[in-house]
């Protein structure tokens, strides 16, 4: 089965106390629901810089990260259905769907090169 990854982009800071922990609970809700698909939970991300091809550091793209989840999905209309349900969305934040590769066909082939 494919694991898909979720890079939210935006979302919202709480305004207030009630306010956050209205998100934290939504975002539990979320997670509670889909716990068989959740691979990795994944974290809010900090301050964010590009690295160019030549090495050098720029400030990050106008919409970058703020944080991630890895789910395991049948396939991507599986991954869009647990994706659409994520709280990012009602905090004004998007997600970037990515299906990963499946780097234990890299592994057979590294293998193989060997013998």
């Amino acid at each position: 089965m494919p694991n898909f990854l979720l890079a939210y982009h935006g979302g919202g800071v709480p305004a207030n106390d009630e306010a956050e922990a209205a998100m934290v609970e939504a975002w539990n809700e979320w997670m509670g629901a889909h716990a068989d698909a959740l691979i990795d939970i994944g974290t809010p991300v900090g301050q964010n810089v590009t690295i160019n091809s030549d090495g050098s550091v720029a400030e990050a793209v106008a919409n970058p990260i703020t944080g991630f989840a890895i789910i395991e999905a049948d396939d991507l209309d599986a991954a869009l259905a647990v994706a659409r349900e994520c709280p990012i969305l009602s905090e004004g934040g998007t997600i970037e769907l990515s299906e990963l590769a499946d780097m234990d066909d890299f592994d057979d082939e590294d293998e193989d090169d060997d013998q």
